[in-house]
């Protein structure tokens, strides 16, 4: 995989609503979310794709987030943990280090069912992905009635993986 070199400085996008259709949009699109977190980075990913999280302008904003001054959380919801569970993987390499910032949970039905795929920073920020297997998406900057409605339906799929499945399924 190709990554520019790590000391370039990467674009931002700096629109408020921005349609997305390539790689490198999206990785832009995540490395400008991110960037923008100030408490929470909420991401639900089918299997935390190497062409975006592992892309270094996302990784160095992440760990700029979490290694703030402030106390910083990333929780991941990811839909297809197995792909990821066996190889090298940037970010799981940085979730390891820093597991009081960085909380990975495996989704449960019917989340395993949904195509899509987002990012949320903090209520405000929000990208999109309709497939997890494409590139097209939506960027929304500054936009909390999206991201409130996205943070919803992520807490929906976080809360039910807290719950341990014996009780989930008695209960």
């Amino acid at each position: 995989m190709h990554f520019p070199p790590s000391n370039v400085l990467m674009p931002r996008l700096t629109a408020p609503r921005t349609v997305l259709s390539t790689v490198e949009e999206a990785r832009i699109a995540a490395t400008t979310v991110a960037s923008s977190a100030q408490r929470v980075l909420t991401i639900l990913t089918h299997s935390l794709e190497s062409e975006i999280y592992e892309y270094p302008p996302f990784i160095a904003a992440v760990k700029r987030f979490v290694l703030g001054p402030r106390f910083a959380k990333v929780r991941v919801l990811v839909v297809n943990p197995g792909r990821i569970m066996y190889g090298r993987h940037e970010f799981i390499a940085i979730a390891r280090k820093l597991t009081s910032y960085i909380e990975i949970r495996n989704a449960q039905a019917p989340f395993r069912e949904i195509p899509s795929t987002y990012m949320i920073a903090d209520d405000h920020s929000t990208l999109y992905r309709l497939q997890s297997a494409r590139w097209d998406g939506l960027c929304e900057l500054r936009n909390e009635a999206v991201a409130r409605l996205y943070l919803e339906h992520f807490d929906a799929g976080w809360n039910e993986c807290a719950v341990p499945r014996a009780q989930a399924l008695s209960g």
